[in-house]
Formats: structure tokens, sequence, C-alpha cells
């Protein structure tokens, strides 16, 4: 799984991967390219900051479209520095929740992880003055941006940040 967390408004996308491979990121951010157009990539996605896992491996292949316009710029983490993307860390936390670590995430199709990733990004957090993720990253970006993405709004009596929102 591959996730993205937007730091101005908390929102955070996990989306499945086949493998742990370069090639797996850059068809993730390729896909995401086209989705977005090329603007609203530009403006989501002007700095991707990751650590040095080998996925990560291929920054020209996430920095240059495939006619080799420059969409986006790498910067990698210092070693041993979570605080760097502190952020994200947090943002695990809420997967965590739903999905416990040790659980395998195995039997979980895209459509699950996105469940999942809508009820946290429709959760009312302290930091953004009780507004979700999702509505900061609405205002922020607009609705039509947010659908792209494949997001929508969970209402607050019906979000579930526990195992059972996944059980079949």
């Amino acid at each position: 799984m591959l996730t993205i967390y937007f730091r101005n408004s908390g929102v955070l996308l996990a989306l499945l991967r086949e493998a742990n491979t370069a090639r797996s990121v850059t068809d993730i951010f390729d896909d995401l390219y086209i989705k977005l157009g090329s603007k609203t990539f530009r403006s989501l996605f002007p700095v991707i900051l990751t650590d040095r896992g080998s996925e990560f491996s291929n920054p020209n292949a996430l920095e240059f479209d495939g006619e080799g316009n420059r969409r986006t710029q790498i910067f990698y983490c210092d070693a041993n520095a979570p605080y760097q993307k502190g952020g994200i860390e947090v943002a695990h936390e809420f997967i965590r929740k739903v999905i416990p670590k040790g659980n395998s995430m195995n039997h979980f199709g895209q459509e699950d992880i996105s469940l999942m990733i809508n009820h946290i990004n429709s959760y009312g957090r302290k930091k953004l003055n009780n507004r979700s993720a999702s509505q900061s990253f609405s205002f922020l970006y607009g609705d039509d941006v947010l659908a792209k993405l494949d997001a929508h709004h969970i209402e607050p009596n019906s979000i579930i940040l526990t195992p059972k929102l996944l059980k079949k």
C-alpha cells in the first residue's frame, strides 16, 4: 500500500500496489497525473517528501512525465529522522485503528482501503478546528478534485474507525 499525505489539509490517500517496486509507485503517480491533469497534479504535488525505500529509487520517473516535462520534485528524509515526515506517521495511526498491526492486509481490495480512508478523512480533528481533513481539502482544492481522488465524505455519525469497518 502506498500512502500519500497532504500536510495542508490532513487528507490521506492509500493505494494498493501489486508489488513493492519503483514501477508500482510510478504507475500510481502516472495514473494520478492523468486523472488530475498536469496543472492540478503540479498544484497538489509540487514536492514529494519520502523515505529512501527501494520503491522510490527512480526519482526521474516520478519527477517527469512521459514527454520529459517536470511535474514534481522528490526530496528524501534523512535516515533515522521520522520527525521529518511526522504528519504521515500520525495518519498511519488511524489506519492501525482499523487494521491493527500484525493483521494481514492481503484480503483487502482497493474498495476496502478507499472505504477506510474515506472514514479517516471524514473524522473531525481538533487541529482543523473540528473540521475533517476532506472538508479542509475541499475548501483548498474543490469538491471536483476530491472526487477525482475517489474520495467522498462520510457523515460524522456514520464514521467507524475500528476493525469492524472492514469485517466481511
